[in-house]
């Protein structure tokens, strides 16, 4: 996979480098060090991913990962940052963000982050999940009848799976049907939701009580 790594401080700009290199399916296409220079090289490498850091100078990491994600929906954002306060969690999530971990992350974890987030998985640190569920959950639920109206039965019955964190294994053998007709089916959520990821399904289902189910 072919990934850029956005980051204000230098040391962590290399330091990352360093540490991805050492993995024999991963090609860094280039370093930014800020938004404005990951839209640059994701316009010009056209990666699979971007390692993000959020608060930089000039474009931050919000504002690019909107961009790169309207621009070149086929590349993947993984945030990477600091900073885990509510806000900026949940700015990053709408801007098209498909995970969001922390600097502090250990190695193994981060590397399994962006191999899932590659695969189309969506990835949040445990220290960030508990704070976007209980802000999703503490949401008053909208009607159900919002997404009955717009989904098949059987779409609802795979949203109400991705609400529950299931893969798309978890997902095929819990319905009784083929990992392709799952991805067909999560790929006609995805369009009629317009949504880009499985965490921002997940928060839609939430809203809307399915995750009870």
């Amino acid at each position: 996979m072919k990934i850029i790594i956005c980051d204000d401080q230098s040391i962590i700009r290399e330091g990352l480098e360093l540490l991805l290199r050492l993995e024999p399916d991963i090609e860094i296409a280039g370093l930014a060090q800020d938004g404005e220079e990951a839209l640059e090289l994701t316009a010009r490498y056209h990666p699979d991913l971007v390692l993000m850091d959020l608060k930089m100078p000039g474009m931050n990491g919000v504002v690019a990962t909107r961009r790169i994600r309207s621009a070149y929906p086929l590349t993947k954002v993984l945030v990477l940052t600091t900073f885990d306060d509510d806000e900026w969690v949940f700015d990053a999530i709408r801007a098209g963000a498909a995970g969001y971990i922390l600097k502090d992350t250990p190695r193994d974890k981060v590397i399994e982050a962006i191999h899932g987030t590659y695969s189309g998985k969506s990835y949040l640190d445990p220290a960030i999940a508990g704070k976007l569920m209980q802000h999703v959950s503490n949401r008053q639920v909208e009607p159900r009848s919002v997404l009955t109206d717009k989904l098949t039965p059987r779409e609802v019955d795979v949203l109400t799976a991705l609400s529950h964190g299931l893969s798309n294994t978890d997902i095929s053998a819990k319905l009784f049907l083929s990992e392709g007709t799952i991805r067909n089916h999560i790929s006609s959520i995805f369009t009629k939701l317009e949504i880009t990821d499985r965490t921002q399904a997940a928060i839609i289902a939430i809203r809307h009580g399915l995750d009870k189910d």
